[in-house]
């Protein structure tokens, strides 16, 4: 059985205003992984990804170097739970939300 890894992570930096959430969609969807991913007023990006573990590290590496144009100062990570971080509302899958 294959380790399921879900984290809470935090970007800093210049990731907003040149497709860093896009980004992030399209990688996500790509490596098949549940989750989301929004902008904060504070000029971050947030996201959540559960999956394979190695999956899961796979994305953060790639993240960490974002698209062209994205600058990645700071990585807040947390190991989480799934409860709550997840919406039980949608189905599975990786969503952009609303920023916060």
């Amino acid at each position: 059985m294959t380790e399921r890894r879900f984290v809470h992570v935090t970007f800093r930096g210049r990731v907003q205003g040149i497709g860093f959430r896009a980004f992030i969609e399209g990688e996500a969807v790509e490596r098949a992984l549940d989750g989301w991913v929004r902008n904060r007023e504070d000029g971050s990006v947030e996201a959540v990804f559960s999956g394979p573990a190695h999956v899961v590290e796979e994305m953060l590496a790639l993240c960490r170097k974002g698209p062209p144009g994205a600058r990645v100062d700071e990585v807040e990570l947390r190991e989480e739970d799934a409860a709550g971080l997840i919406p039980s509302s949608r189905p599975a899958g990786f969503y952009v939300l609303p920023t916060v």
